[in-house]
C-alpha cells in the first residue's frame, strides 16, 4: 500500500476501529466503471476513497453509548445518526482535507442513491458480492433473486454504512484489492442467495461462512423490535423534547428512510448493489 494511502486509512481507523468499523481503501474508478454515468461519483478516477462497515462490536461500542448520551433528544433513526456522528469525527480528523462523506442511505433529489454500498464494498475488497450470475445454471426460473455481500472473518453479520471521499487525494497505482471469495461453491451460493431471498427474518444467511463473531443477543433482539420500541429495550426513554446544541451538532446530513438501492435493475452491471439488505 503507498505511504501516503497507509498514513490516511491509519488516521482514519484511529478515528472509528475503536467503535467497531472497519475501513478499506479504493479509487473512485474501480467503482465507476461497473455503473452507468447516472450512478457515477463525480471525482477523477484516481481519487482515493474508504468504504466504512460496522461490525458486530458496534453495537456495544458505539451504539449503546449514543443512546445514552442523546436519549433525550428526539432521534428519527437512531443507528443511521449514531454512523453519521462517528462518519462526521472522521472530516474532524482531516481538518487539511477536502472530506466527503456519504451515508449508504443518501440519495439525491430524485430518490436515486447517491452510493451503490454493495458495489463499493465488493470493490475496495471488504466483501464479496454475491449475485445470481455467481450460480451457473441457477435454479430459479423467472424470479427475482437480489444479491448479498458477505464479509469473509463476519460472513452476514455486519452492515456497509458509506464512504469516505477524499477531493483532491488521487491514488493512481494503488494496486486493487479483490474480494475474497468465500462461498466458492456452487450449492453454498444456491442457500446462500435463497436464505437471504426467502428467509432473511431467519438471520441463517448471516452464517454463510463460520463467523469470528455475530450480533449478541440483545443488538438482535434491538434490530427486530419496532422502531418506537427499541429506547425502552435499552431502558431509555425518548422525548418530545426540542434538540439542544449538542444534537443539533449531529445533522451534518439529512437523515432519511432507507430506500431500495436500484430503482432498476434490467440495464445494470454485474456488481451493481441490489436493494438495500433487510435489517443492519
Amino acid at each position: 500500500m503507498e505511504p501516503q494511502v497507509a498514513e490516511l486509512k491509519q488516521k482514519i481507523e484511529d478515528t472509528l476501529c475503536p467503535f467497531g468499523f472497519e475501513v478499506y481503501p479504493f479509487q473512485v474508478a474501480w467503482y465507476n466503471a461497473l455503473l452507468p454515468p447516472a450512478f457515477h461519483l463525480p471525482l477523477p478516477g484516481p481519487t482515493l476513497a474508504f468504504l466504512v462497515l460496522s461490525t458486530p462490536a458496534m453495537f456495544d461500542r458505539a451504539l449503546k453509548p449514543f443512546l445514552q448520551s442523546c436519549h433525550l433528544q428526539p432521534l428519527t433513526d437512531p443507528v443511521d445518526q449514531c454512523v453519521a456522528y462517528h462518519l462526521g469525527r472522521v472530516r474532524e480528523s482531516l481538518p487539511e482535507m477536502q472530506v466527503e462523506v456519504i451515508a449508504d442511505y443518501e440519495v439525491h433529489p430524485n430518490r436515486r442513491p447517491k452510493i451503490l454500498a454493495q458495489t463499493a464494498a465488493h470493490v475496495a475488497g471488504a466483501a464479496y458480492y454475491y449475485q445470481r450470475q455467481d450460480v451457473e445454471s441457477d435454479p430459479w426460473g423467472t424470479q427475482h433473486i437480489s444479491g448479498v455481500c458477505i464479509h469473509p472473518r463476519f460472513g452476514g453479520w455486519f452492515a456497509i454504512r458509506g464512504a469516505v471521499l477524499l477531493r483532491g487525494i488521487e491514488v493512481p497505482d494503488l494496486p486493487p484489492t479483490k474480494p475474497l471469495d468465500c462461498v466458492p461453491a456452487r450449492a453454498d451460493r444456491i442457500t446462500l442467495l435463497e436464505r437471504f431471498n426467502f428467509h432473511w427474518r431467519d438471520w441463517t444467511y448471516r452464517d454463510a461462512v463460520p463467523p469470528q463473531e455475530r450480533y449478541s443477543e440483545e443488538q438482535k433482539a434491538y434490530f427486530s423490535t419496532p422502531p418506537a420500541q427499541r429506547l425502552a429495550l435499552l431502558g431509555l426513554a425518548q422525548t418530545s423534547e426540542e434538540p439542544s446544541s449538542t444534537s443539533q451538532e449531529l445533522h451534518f446530513t439529512t437523515f432519511i428512510p432507507r430506500k431500495p438501492q436500484n430503482p432498476s435493475r434490467s440495464w445494470l452491471s454485474p456488481r451493481v448493489s441490489p436493494p438495500a439488505s433487510p435489517g443492519p
